[in-house]
């Protein structure tokens, strides 16, 4: 599929992993994550400026297209496989982290449930009141700050490692899980 791209909006890029590496599947979702908050940023910016003309149209459907589809595939990998992980180790911390975690999927997903039907409206070439699209841009992007700095740093190192401890098999199944998962969508 060809998107148009412009110096305002780039177009986002995959970084390339597959799932024969999960964790860096992972690592590369989170670069996507933060590529869509930026976009989020700039689209919020371009709108005071331009209001919903073509190219806000186009950012707000790659924002939805992302946070659609992609992010919530990417939260149950964490829920099916960093999260259990966590909790398996069984000491306070990385009981706290998997607690954490997924307190902050609950609340990116209420920020989402706010955000997305701004967004929607934009994408139809209407204009949400910018305040509200504006807190609601930052709040969604705040959310998102600590939870990727305690997965980048923390959860994900840890799991990865229980994982790699449990051998090649173990990482194997994980991305097969992953892959077959997104398939059956």
């Amino acid at each position: 599929m060809s998107r148009r791209t412009t110096a305002v909006f780039p177009g986002l890029h995959t970084p390339a992993a597959g799932f024969d590496q999960p964790f860096e599947m992972l690592a590369a979702c989170h670069e996507r994550v933060r590529r869509s908050l930026s976009l989020l940023q700039r689209l919020v910016s371009h709108v005071r400026v331009h209001g919903a003309d073509a190219q806000a149209r186009d950012a707000a459907r790659d924002v939805l297209r992302y946070f659609d589809l992609a992010a919530p595939a990417h939260h149950e990998d964490e829920e099916r496989h960093v999260i259990p992980l966590l909790r398996a180790r069984g000491d306070e911390q990385a009981r706290d982290a998997a607690r954490r975690l997924l307190e902050d999927h609950v609340l990116i997903h209420r920020h989402w449930r706010t955000l997305a039907p701004l967004l929607q409206a934009l994408a139809d070439g209407g204009l949400p009141e910018q305040a509200a699209l504006a807190d609601a841009a930052q709040a969604f992007v705040e959310v998102h700050r600590e939870h990727l700095a305690l997965e980048d740093q923390w959860a994900f190192p840890e799991a990865e490692q229980q994982v790699r401890a449990e051998g090649a098999e173990a990482l194997r199944a994980m991305g097969d899980e992953m892959a077959a998962r997104r398939r059956a969508r």
